[in-house]
């Protein structure tokens, strides 16, 4: 594959927790190709987490890029309301 098109997206999380979810969430998608003309690597540094894409061309980076924000993003919002539910949840049974 010829690298045309690289991008590096870091994005700084509030706690550990979170971070480690997420990249447990994405370890799947990570290991499996969301694009053949595309090549992902994750990293990790403190509260940072380190996206970077090498792809054959802007399409594949573009679309590459977004499928990873998108799970991000969801995987976020799933840790938010679990987080909030657990905080405001209570037995209703007794």
């Amino acid at each position: 594959m010829t690298i045309n098109a690289k991008m590096l997206v870091r994005i700084k999380f509030s706690n550990k927790k979170q971070l480690t979810t997420i990249v447990e969430a994405l370890k799947p998608e990570i290991n499996s190709t969301v694009n053949h003309r595309a090549n992902v690597d994750l990293q990790i540094h403190g509260c940072f987490f380190t996206l970077t894409v090498d792809a054959e061309d802007t399409i594949a980076l573009r679309a590459t890029v977004n499928a990873y924000l998108r799970w991000v993003a969801s995987t976020v919002n799933i840790v938010d309301v679990i987080e909030h539910c657990d905080t405001l949840c209570y037995d209703v049974s007794s």
